[in-house]
């Protein structure tokens, strides 16, 4: 980075290079008001039996206690602030791990936090609230932890079963987090992540120009990649590189999941993994003596959300919130994407990185991850982006100067984008508002009126074809748009070869495509009109 970028960074004419001593870290201003990360710890748990297993709650003792061995083993003793991922694994321990991570860790903080729900947004939300409590000086010492255990409770279920009895019941892998008010997507297949996302992979790819060839090339490039960084993480859970090929051509195991997703272009939620952050004043750092290479500040971050329900988007190619979300944290640091030495882009689903690249201004080649992506890093469900940001710690601890995280959570909803550097940052930072709702609001058209029943006439919006674990096609779906504009759901039968043919060969670019809704037991049935 220039002399002048990092004095645009630091919003002065002083010069804030990367310290070379002890007292460069005091500057500039009072340190007790300076958040900075001093701590990160990462628990992979790959026991062989559900009864080994650890369980979410100690998973997240255990990230907490190695990111208190990385700052120092005073530090984790003074947490007066501690912020919790939520948990989906084992539900009975939700609203317990506020007092069983206290007790176990012998910590008595004065304020607590637990995300009311596990969505990919809530570790960069909790950074940015420590960051505001230490700006704010209403804390010193914070500590954010998260984990998931599914790999342990689905073998714990396994296991009780084999045995004729019974285990703790086992939540579904995916945030409960939609509101609508009716069942009418839940009718039509629509339920878990996977099922919902291929709408904006394949809603974007005819905006951004391409084939269907070329997105997943797009995909199976920066998936590779993805993978490749896995590969050299110690903290990754999947360590196999996989070829561009190996991730966009079904296989034996890569199934279909749904159109154009596979197996390898998924978050991979099986997984034992915790996760936590220790972000204190810099006061607190100097005291406890953490060397000044150690010592990464928190930057300014941004936020926005879409509608939570899936069928209430107003364009499934794009997205304001996050838009305004990756634009406004960097314009808010003063820097371009080209300025930041680690990336880390949310990557449950192509759709996600293939956007948010695109909004940054970044190539399909660039490195997108540090952690390694929610496919062969570890995708546990709400708590992925605080490995990233332990990650990043780490990254920038060897080398560069700025680090950008972009957090994803929902379905395609909930959006924060923050920055973590080595640039000393002024007080007066933090408190910052990083509530830019109402700017993305504003960036929004209306929503299309939603019609459950429709016969007649319509073109397509976006489209899937969600398949079974088997392979075999389930169905097809066609959210599609009335000539009035209004908005409904089709379905394509399993046996109706020509229209699927249509929606996945690639031959021709189905967004847009004309055709008519019938009515029959209850559902809207997609026929594509006839071309001559």
């Amino acid at each position: 980075m220039t002399l002048t970028a990092i004095r645009s960074l630091a919003g002065s004419n002083k010069t804030w290079c990367r310290p070379e001593s002890d007292q460069a870290l005091t500057k500039p201003g009072n340190p007790s008001r300076i958040p900075v990360i001093i701590g990160c710890g990462q628990i992979n748990d790959r026991a062989a039996t559900g009864s080994e297993g650890r369980d979410s709650l100690e998973l997240m003792i255990a990230a907490a206690r190695a990111a208190g061995d990385d700052a120092g083993e005073s530090v984790l003793q003074q947490i007066d602030w501690l912020g919790i991922v939520n948990q989906i694994s084992f539900p009975q321990l939700t609203g317990t791990l506020v007092d069983g991570i206290s007790r176990e860790l012998g910590i008595s903080p004065a304020f607590t936090h637990e995300t009311p729900t596990p969505t990919g947004d809530g570790p960069i939300l909790l950074i940015n609230m420590a960051a505001n409590a230490i700006g704010e000086g209403k804390a010193s010492a914070a500590l954010i932890v998260g984990a998931e255990a599914l790999r342990t409770a689905a073998r714990r279920k396994a296991e009780a079963a084999a045995s004729g009895t019974t285990a703790a019941k086992v939540q579904s892998p995916y945030p409960p987090r939609i509101q609508e008010k009716s069942s009418f997507r839940i009718a039509y297949g629509l339920v878990t992540p996977s099922d919902v996302y291929p709408f904006y992979d394949n809603a974007a790819r005819p905006v951004y120009g391409q084939t269907l060839a070329e997105g997943q090339a797009e995909t199976g490039e920066i998936w590779s990649n993805m993978s490749q960084v896995a590969a050299r993480n110690p903290h990754a859970w999947l360590r196999q590189p996989r070829t561009a090929r190996e991730v966009i051509e079904p296989s034996a195991d890569n199934r279909p999941i749904a159109h154009p997703y596979t197996k390898l272009m998924v978050a991979n939620a099986a997984v034992n993994q915790g996760a936590a952050l220790i972000v204190t004043s810099l006061a607190v750092a100097r005291a406890a003596g953490v060397p000044f290479e150690r010592i990464i500040y928190v930057g300014k971050g941004a936020a926005a959300h879409e509608d939570e329900g899936v069928l209430t988007r107003a364009d499934f190619a794009l997205s304001p919130a996050a838009q305004v979300s990756i634009t406004r944290a960097l314009e808010l640091n003063r820097l371009s994407i080209t300025d930041c030495d680690h990336i880390e882009l949310y990557s449950c689903f192509p759709c996600i990185p293939k956007m948010a690249r695109r909004i940054a201004g970044l190539p399909a080649s660039a490195p997108m991850t540090v952690f390694g992506g929610l496919t062969f890093g570890g995708g546990p469900i709400g708590n992925y982006m605080a490995h990233a940001a332990a990650c990043m710690v780490e990254a920038l601890r060897k080398s560069g100067t700025n680090g950008f995280l972009f957090a994803n959570g929902g379905y395609a909803t909930h959006n924060h984008s923050i920055v973590l550097t080595r640039v000393p940052q002024p007080e007066g930072t933090f408190p910052q508002d990083f509530d830019f709702q109402a700017e993305a609001d504003g960036l929004r058209p209306p929503v299309p009126e939603m019609l459950e029943e429709y016969e007649g006439p319509a073109k397509v919006e976006t489209y899937t074809v969600l398949y079974g674990r088997a392979g075999e096609v389930r169905h097809g779906l066609v959210v599609a748009l009335t000539p009035g504009g209004q908005r409904t759901l089709a379905k394509i039968e399993p046996d109706d070869d020509a229209a699927l043919a249509t929606l996945m060969d690639g031959d021709v670019e189905p967004v847009g495509m004309t055709g008519s809704i019938t009515r029959s037991d209850g559902f809207n049935f997609w026929t594509f009109a006839a071309h001559s």
